[in-house]
């Protein structure tokens, strides 16, 4: 599933790392695994920490809030600052800017019925949401219909 991350933050990194001064070239693909590893961290820890309502509505309503998107934002730009040394104003413009885009291609590639390329049962069980989960896919089942 990361892998597939991976290959969505790179079709949406355009302007936020692509054509970003703040990010060198020949730190692109670095930029870029590291923003896919803390979104996929990020919805891990918030599996982890009893927030899979956050989760599931972000595939229910197509975007993240509240604790969830913060968090994510927050991971993503702590992670550019680290690894990559630019200022905190400009890793926070790259996550805000690109992470809406992510999540939102990965929710419809989700909801998709003709697109398999990412199935809400296969993320769940890779970001450790497995508590009752046949349930949970059950109900969101009738949700997307």
């Amino acid at each position: 599933m990361l892998d597939k991350l991976i290959n969505l933050v790179k079709e949406n990194a355009g302007d936020a790392i692509i054509n970003n001064r703040a990010i060198p070239n020949e730190n692109n693909d670095a930029a870029i695994n590291s923003t896919a590893n803390s979104i996929f961290d990020t919805l891990k820890s918030q599996a982890s920490g009893g927030n899979l309502n956050g989760i599931m509505d972000m595939f229910k309503n197509n975007s993240a809030s509240g604790e969830l998107s913060e968090s994510m934002n927050s991971n993503v730009a702590g992670d550019l600052v680290k690894k990559f040394g630019i200022d905190n104003a400009a890793a926070s413009g790259i996550a805000s800017s690109l992470i809406p885009k992510v999540l939102e291609s990965l929710t419809n590639k989700t909801n998709d019925p003709n697109d398999s390329s990412f199935d809400l049962k296969d993320i769940m069980q890779n970001i450790g949401g497995t508590g009752d989960l046949g349930n949970m896919m059950g109900g969101l089942g009738n949700l997307f219909k």
